[in-house]
């Protein structure tokens, strides 16, 4: 069996039988993760969307020379690596909501590069090919992380505005 270039995205988590003390590497790496390794995690999808910006990159390499592959190589060159960039601003954010339009910006350029990938499978450009599959699942497993980052940090809105105090109003029309 030929073994793919791109490692999949499937994360399994611990099951009760892996316990952190063991030496098992793989599970102790898990247990830490799991743990609360919040500099971990924010690594590890800036690393995810290297390595998907990168197989992005590989793939448009692949897809042929004729007009139509050419368009399709440069759109989805375009907005399979934008997510990347688009993180790092997103981490630079100004305030919660430029926050958010910048994480729903990395997910319609996610989208849309699910699309043109799915486009190329259509046209059978690139058979079989291990770079066009883990694309097509990383995108997928992309989406939901952005979308469900998206939905975490609006609920985050709602309840900061609920916490803030109402300044007192007095008859006179002066706050407090």
């Amino acid at each position: 069996m030929k073994k793919a270039k791109h490692p999949t995205s499937n994360f399994q988590p611990p099951t009760p039988n892996d316990d952190p003390g063991t030496d098992n590497h793989d599970s102790r790496a898990a247990w830490l993760l799991r743990e609360g390794d919040m500099e971990g995690r924010k690594y590890d999808l800036e690393e995810r969307l290297l390595g998907f910006a990168s197989a992005v990159i590989d793939l448009s390499e692949k897809l042929p020379n004729p007009r139509a592959g050419n368009h399709v190589a440069g759109q989805i060159l375009r907005s399979g690596t934008s997510p990347y960039p688009n993180h790092g601003e997103a981490e630079d954010a100004e305030s919660r909501e430029d926050f958010i339009h910048k994480l729903k910006v990395c997910l319609k350029e996610l989208r849309e590069t699910r699309r043109w990938a799915r486009l190329t499978r259509r046209k059978n450009w690139v058979k079989d090919d291990p770079t066009l599959l883990f694309v097509l699942n990383e995108c997928d497993a992309l989406i939901r992380i952005f979308f469900s980052s998206i939905q975490t940090a609006k609920r985050n809105v709602v309840v900061q505005k609920r916490r803030q105090p109402v300044p007192a109003r007095y008859p006179s029309g002066g706050a407090a």
